[in-house]
């Protein structure tokens, strides 16, 4: 009797919520109509849990992070070995093993760069590191921190975490505001909530934005994110574009500039979780505006620019990955302005990171499957 009465309070409130997400997954794909695109997505390797990552060698072989802390070793769809001496994550909710990006000049100097969730440190819990290091056949050596950043803390979410490199191989990378957004996002003199810039070696550029204010962390080229998940150089422009989560609502796709301030938690599009607001402002002076933001959120991970001929009706725009609704959204631009978003690969699963990989084609790293080769 007593579960009779609690299914009668229980399953009404289940339906309520279920009819509220499909309001707001309908909301989302109404600003944004589906691409019927000629092109089938084709399983090449199964064998992994979260595929964070992923990376190519210049023999072809594929380099997965797995986000529990394995980095794979993948030919021809086939786990070929696990890299030794990957360092030690802590892998716990958000955190683990995550971006995986390979030098430019890889075939001159060997540089491997990994972001993590790192357990060094006084504090309790994690902080966001990036080591680089050499593949001395199936392992991990000559390893060096290039950055970690400080302090520790056992909130396991917001790790941020993406690697990018320009044209003048200057590194830049990414860290989430750490479930702190009152703290550090808008503190010039702390970690977290911004994206970095470092030479290749961890040496910081002497024309940082920040490099000669008192007090600030060196290495900062821009501040006020959230939990910016994908990274990508425009291949004609050398722009940085960057993508973060919003809370509930106010996901952003950024152009990413010296010294600017994007606003978190100051300004956005979102609100909490649970509904109430956390802020008025959509705009303030001194603070940049994205390029474009979704209501609701689309929880975006990864992103690639596609220049590849293989997908004519692609080329020249960007490939955003959602977590949350299972596709890609692709992103044209005119110039620095975003003039369209459609869906493709609707259904492909949740989505983790998105590449176009050496030999021209995509890549779609999705939790729970594994990686897919999108074959036109």
């Amino acid at each position: 009797m007593k579960s009779f009465f609690l299914n009668l309070l229980v399953l009404p409130l289940v339906a309520m919520l279920t009819v509220a997400c499909s309001n707001k997954e309908a909301e989302t794909r109404a600003q944004m109509p589906e691409l019927q695109a000629d092109v089938t997505p084709e399983l090449i390797f199964s064998d992994v849990r979260i595929p964070w990552s992923m990376a190519w060698l210049p023999n072809g072989d594929m380099l997965v992070a797995e986000r529990g802390g394995s980095l794979l070793r993948v030919r021809d769809g086939e786990l070929i070995s696990k890299i030794e001496g990957v360092p030690e994550v802590f892998a716990r909710g958000q955190g683990g093993l995550l971006d995986v990006v390979l030098h430019p000049d890889y075939e001159e100097n060997g540089w491997i760069y990994i972001s993590y969730s790192s357990p060094e440190g006084e504090e309790q819990g994690a902080n966001t590191s990036i080591i680089r290091a050499k593949l001395t056949g199936n392992a991990l050596t000559d390893k060096e921190i290039i950055y970690e950043a400080t302090p520790n803390t056992t909130r396991g979410v917001h790790y941020g975490s993406r690697i990018a490199f320009d044209s003048d191989n200057y590194l830049y990378f990414s860290i989430g505001d750490r479930g702190k957004r009152d703290v550090y996002p808008q503190d010039l003199t702390a970690d977290a909530g911004k994206i970095y810039r470092l030479h290749d070696d961890g040496s910081i550029p002497a024309d940082n934005p920040f490099v000669n204010q008192e007090g600030a962390v060196a290495a900062i080229f821009s501040y006020g994110h959230r939990n910016p998940q994908g990274m990508a150089i425009h291949p004609e422009t050398g722009a940085i574009w960057a993508h973060e989560h919003g809370p509930q609502g106010g996901d952003e796709l950024n152009l990413v500039e010296a010294g600017k301030n994007y606003g978190w938690p100051v300004i956005s599009y979102g609100i909490n979780y649970n509904g109430t607001s956390f802020t008025d402002l959509t705009e303030k002076e001194g603070m940049e505006q994205p390029k474009t933001y979704w209501i609701p959120s689309i929880a975006p991970s990864g992103l690639t620019f596609v220049t590849s001929d293989k997908y004519p009706e692609w080329q020249g725009k960007a490939l955003v990955g959602s977590l949350k609704f299972g596709y890609l959204v692709l992103v044209s631009f005119d110039g620095d302005e975003v003039t369209k978003r459609e869906i493709v690969l609707d259904g492909i699963g949740r989505t983790r990171d998105v590449r176009q990989g050496p030999d021209g084609y995509i890549y779609v790293a999705v939790d729970g499957d594994g990686i897919y080769r999108i074959n036109p």
